[in-house]
């Protein structure tokens, strides 16, 4: 079997100019062309769309991913060409791959097998530029807080209580606590610092929730920088910085336009991890897809605790958007994982195993219909190695929920592959939903992490010491009660611990660490050993990828 970069590169691929005009009705001069196979939208274009009724939006989510791989993304695209294959007008939208995971876990994050969006390398390493833009704006705002204090410090800011950090698209351990400003005086004071990764920085938050430049440019005013010695709050509109930084993402705001491999649209949009942020492709991608197409397949990341809790809650909450449906996939190894077995034995029948790892998915299935308020369907990625018996259980455990499951072999087979699938959707679009919050804007922030914690990762406690306390506490005081809260956690586990598989109750949700994000108008509660730069593993996958006659390989 060819790997997928060997799939996607023997892809016929139309000018993207065509699949926009084709299926979109996008005429050209409406699109801004990188090379013949990728277009950025034009924002002037996607306003005059808005009195446009919006089609159904589909949103795909996941069981704790485990190392035996669930294939969400392979699902969203499948279940774009599915819904095209049947006759329907589909769109998918998608975030942007990191270079971090990439190089480092992933090998590349555009889909698998025969359900990929192409060109493949492209997405996966530098794309249209946005990471790049999105990580200068961001340390543009760094330098020039540094530069405030060198020169004067007008604003009394304390270097004690400087709370914006650098970024890199790029997992570096090395960068997570460094110092700055060594030297002598000619480069500034000397303090602690630190990098993030790129999908950590609250301007890719900001990014991924603003509706205009203009919303765009109020929110990355609003950034709070640091304090003064009495506390009070600095913004990036304080250091005169907003101006520059929207300069630097004018282009990088309009939507990204690619196609599958059967030459469908999709729409690849802003990139928050979704255990450090809130996981989920751009608001302007998926409403402007929702105006041009009659279904728009989007996905959240990682399982339905992280992505789709905080697709619900943040992304829905600000920007008015509706999942009318929603896709669980799952696959019968990964639940035999989560029942207990080993990786290297998962290709073994035993539906003791999955008995047991079921009940993650349960957990799962029963958050999205009963606390997001959406109906849904199971999706499993069939392989050679899933015997009668093990999908028996698997329906029988699944009808007892009342949730259809339908075995889907895009991967294998493209859209026709999840033909079933599509039409499951179509059908559950039909009917009526009321998606709900986990928890009101009027509840104290600790009380929103507290049912985040209790009703959707059933732990009996959240704790937090008295400085963490303390500086919630002051958040609430000072007026961001009524923001959502963003969880950032291990996304392995219902629990901040990573090896507690299945679905554990009455275990302890410690909050560690609190992080505002005025732009992005939402709180981070850190919690567990989550880390906002990750680091390598020891043999990542950059390791892998060359550049062989002309050709890139090793990109999964």
């Amino acid at each position: 079997m060819p790997s997928d970069i060997e799939i996607a590169q023997a892809a016929k691929l139309q000018r993207i100019s065509k699949v926009a005009l084709d299926k979109l009705g996008i005429a050209e001069e409406h699109l801004e062309p990188y090379g013949h196979y990728k277009a950025k939208v034009s924002l002037r274009y996607l306003d005059t769309l808005k009195s446009r009724p919006d089609g159904k939006l589909v949103l795909v989510t996941a069981i704790s991913p485990t190392p035996a791989g669930e294939g969400k993304t392979t699902t969203t695209v499948g279940l774009g060409d599915a819904l095209n294959h049947i006759g329907k007008k589909a769109v998918i939208c998608l975030r942007e791959p990191s270079l971090g995971p990439v190089f480092g876990v992933k090998g590349g994050a555009a889909g698998g097998g025969h359900a990929q969006v192409v060109p493949m390398e492209d997405i996966n390493l530098h794309f249209t530029g946005d990471f790049g833009a999105i990580q200068l704006a961001n340390n543009l705002l760094a330098a020039m807080l540094d530069n405030h204090i060198n020169h004067g410090n007008a604003l009394g800011i304390d270097p004690r209580r400087i709370a914006w950090r650098r970024v890199l698209d790029m997992n570096d351990r090395a960068l997570r606590d460094i110092v700055v400003g060594l030297g002598g005086t000619a480069n500034g004071y000397a303090r602690e610092d630190g990098f993030d990764i790129v999908v950590a920085s609250e301007v890719m938050a900001i990014f991924c929730l603003a509706t205009s430049l203009d919303d765009l440019k109020k929110r990355l005013g609003n950034i709070v920088v640091g304090y003064t010695r009495d506390q009070k709050p600095v913004t990036a509109r304080d250091l005169k910085a907003d101006g520059a930084m929207t300069v630097l993402l004018k282009d990088a705001l309009a939507p990204n336009l690619v196609q599958t491999l059967e030459n469908n649209p999709a729409f690849i949009h802003g990139g928050p991890f979704a255990n450090i942020a809130h996981g989920c492709n751009s608001v302007i991608a998926t409403q402007s897809a929702l105006k041009l197409a009659d279904y728009v397949v989007t996905e959240a990341g990682f399982g339905a605790d992280l992505g789709a809790e905080k697709f619900v809650d943040i992304k829905c909450r600000k920007s008015g958007l509706r999942p009318n449906a929603a896709v669980i996939v799952a696959t019968v190894r990964a639940m035999k994982y989560h029942g207990g077995m080993d990786v290297k034995t998962l290709t073994t029948e035993n539906v003791e195993a999955l008995g047991k790892g079921i009940v993650n998915l349960e957990r799962h299935v029963e958050n999205v219909q009963k606390y997001y308020g959406i109906p849904c369907v199971v999706s499993i990625n069939q392989f050679t190695s899933d015997t009668p018996a093990e999908i028996d259980l698997l329906k029988s455990r699944m009808a007892k929920l009342g949730v259809p499951v339908v075995l889907a072999s895009h991967w294998a087979n493209g859209g026709k592959g999840a033909a079933e699938l599509a039409r499951t959707v179509v059908d559950l679009c039909e009917r009526k939903s009321a998606v709900r919050f986990v928890y009101e804007d009027a509840d104290s922030l600790w009380d929103k992490v507290n049912k985040i914690a209790r009703t959707i990762y059933r732990a009996s406690e959240v704790t937090a010491d008295s400085k963490v306390r303390a500086q919630i506490k002051k958040l609430q005081d000072d007026g961001y009660g009524h923001y959502p809260v963003c969880v950032a956690k291990t996304q392995y586990s219902f629990s901040t611990d990573a090896q507690l598989r299945g679905a554990p109750e009455n275990h302890s949700i410690n909050v560690r660490e609190v992080r505002l994000a005025a732009g992005a108008e939402f709180v981070v509660m850190v919690c567990g050993d989550i880390m906002t730069m990750p680091g390598l593993p020891k043999a990542p996958a950059a390791e892998k990828i060359d550049l062989v006659d002309g050709k890139v390989v090793g990109l999964f």
